[in-house]
């Protein structure tokens, strides 16, 4: 049963009318969601009555309190209510936000192709037809329902996105204004179009950076420190009279705060502007080993090897936690490596595609054919790009076919790298080529359009990087190496005959060793994801990558951590 067969279930359970919102109507429509917002709404109301008998229900167990558990119960059941009904405006926003990183690629195609032939419709169905993801879509939607008449499909297509970026409407009016500009001056008004939605992307990221310094201040504060030192605290708890029951430690460190955590996280993801997420790799890629076989073969080994090393060395309470640190951190890391490999090949060619377009561009002003120019600079480079272009080259000799098909046929130099800015570029060569001469300075300039995308993409992460390095650190590091010294402090005091048990004769060491090891686990993948979305957007495989490398160097961390202040105090 997937979730949208949970969500109908629910629905029917709820047969009065309800109100809906506009706001959830577009997102589910953003979405392509066949879930009717009626359907979305009654489901959460109809999810408040289970969620609170649920919530009781444990609650009682943990607080023999009936108005505390009623009114906790109720407020977990309101706030599932309001997480059902926001649930799909949050993944549209997310969506959205993830959409808006290729703007800057799909203006810069919009501006290359003006550069050669100043027409707008054809500026625009070629930008769509280079691109992919929903922003090149909907500009092809845009273009196909304006074709054959006065209109271009630019400004609808700057209506309906201008809302989130509102850059993109003074960008397309000075790509409309370009084509009635004189020579002389078509240029630098295209210049200035690129210069208006690289600055709205600047402006935008300095901004949620300024913005989320405190909110991420917050989470540092009273996500890792406060929790960690009130572990401390623990042993003194029974002599001021408090006790902890162990289920209620457990509920807050493991539960509670976690899920407040992602929360936040979720909170923060929805403020940023814009993203610039690494390519798309499909499990269709020939590079991408089919069925999940060896990740789950991985994550056995490391889970079995860290419940066997765990036991041996550190203590029995440990195994468990080791055995899942190391277990996910390991199936993580194996399932999602082939993509890793794979998008660094695509950053590897795309670090010197300007200058290979740069080199292509001169030879063509100086009267080269494109396939000429194409094989000069394969020599002149080093590295993937010089090796792409080579291969290029080497194909429409061996093969006797156009740029075109050498670059993005079925057996091009290009077939198995998904990178959209590259394929743009191969796009612009093979136009190129039927261009001749005159297309020469469109490469060159869009060689400096390349450089300076890369250097607003740079400038953008550079802005969050003070927020999110100490948060990365946090996560592998510091907080597992504090929890396990706090562990290993409590097992001091009661080995000393300071304190028989914790927190009132409540917790032993044992359960809170193990308590605080699926904190801290949890934490490093809340923070790794967190700090991995504000900074690179939110994509399955990257965070799933970073979180597996994070659990294999958080979970030692915090065994060693254990072992070592014990040996110190």
């Amino acid at each position: 049963m997937t979730l949208v067969d949970v969500v109908r279930a629910l629905a029917r359970a709820c047969p009065k009318d309800v109100e809906t919102s506009g706001e959830l109507d577009r997102a589910l429509g953003f979405l392509g969601s066949d879930l009717a917002a009626e359907t979305v709404v009654r489901a959460g109301y109809v999810a408040f009555l289970p969620t609170a008998v649920a919530l009781i229900a444990v609650g009682l167990l943990a607080v023999p309190s009936w108005p505390l558990v009623v009114a906790a119960a109720l407020a977990g059941g309101a706030g599932v209510t309001h997480a059902v009904h926001r649930t799909p405006v949050v993944l549209a926003t997310l969506e959205r936000t993830r959409t808006l990183g290729s703007v800057t690629g799909l203006v810069g195609r919009v501006v290359l192709r003006m550069r050669i032939e100043p027409t707008v419709e054809r500026a625009a169905t070629f930008a769509a037809r280079t691109g992919d993801g929903a922003l090149a879509e909907s500009l092809g939607d845009h273009a196909r329902r304006t074709a054959g008449t006065p209109e271009t499909g630019l400004d609808g297509f700057a209506t309906e996105w201008g809302e989130w970026f509102p850059s993109l409407s003074r960008a397309v009016s000075l790509v409309e204004s370009a084509a009635d500009a004189p020579a002389e001056e078509r240029d630098r008004t295209l210049d200035r179009s690129m210069s208006a939605v690289l600055d709205g992307v600047g402006d935008e990221m300095a901004d949620f950076a300024g913005n989320v310094r405190g909110p991420v201040t917050g989470v540092y504060a009273f996500g890792v420190l406060l929790p960690l030192a009130l572990v401390g605290v623990l042993p003194a708890a029974r002599a001021a009279g408090v006790r902890v029951s162990l289920l209620g430690f457990v509920a807050f460190y493991d539960v509670l705060l976690p899920l407040a955590l992602c929360w936040t996280t979720i909170w923060l993801f929805a403020r940023r502007p814009v993203a610039f997420p690494p390519p798309r790799v499909g499990g269709d890629h020939p590079d991408i080993p089919d069925g999940d076989w060896l990740p789950m073969l991985a994550g056995v080994a490391g889970g079995a090897a860290g419940w066997w090393v765990s036991s041996a060395v550190v203590a029995s309470w440990a195994s468990p936690v080791a055995a899942v640190g190391l277990g996910f951190g390991c199936a993580l890391v194996v399932r999602y490596r082939p993509v890793k490999a794979v998008r660094d090949r695509v950053r590897d060619v795309e670090s010197a595609l300007d200058d290979a377009l740069y080199l292509v561009g001169q030879r063509v002003v100086e009267g080269e054919a494109v396939e000429t120019a194409l094989d000069h600079a394969g020599d002149e480079l080093t590295g993937a790009t010089g090796d792409v272009l080579s291969e290029t080259a080497s194909l429409q000799r061996r093969l006797r076919v156009g740029v075109r098909e050498a670059f993005l046929g079925d057996c091009g130099s290009l077939a198995a790298l998904p990178s959209p800015r590259t394929k743009g570029a191969a796009a612009l060569l093979s136009l190129a080529a039927t261009e001749g001469r005159p297309a020469g300075e469109a490469i060159v300039a869009t060689a400096d359009q390349l450089t300076e995308l890369r250097q607003a993409e740079r400038d953008a992460r550079r802005e969050l990087a003070s927020v999110t390095d100490t948060l990365g650190n946090t996560a592998a590091v510091f907080a597992p190496l504090v929890g396990g010294s706090t562990v290993a402090l409590a097992e001091r005091l009661v080995r000393t005959g300071e304190a028989t048990r914790l927190a009132g004769a409540s917790i032993a060491v044992p359960d809170l060793g193990a308590a605080i090891g699926v904190y801290v686990l949890l934490l490093t993948a809340i923070l790794t994801t967190l700090t991995t979305g504000l900074s690179r957007g939110l994509d399955r495989a990257l965070i799933g990558y970073r979180v597996g490398v994070a659990l294999l160097l958080a979970t030692p961390t915090f065994l060693a951590g254990f072992v070592a202040a014990g040996l110190f105090l």
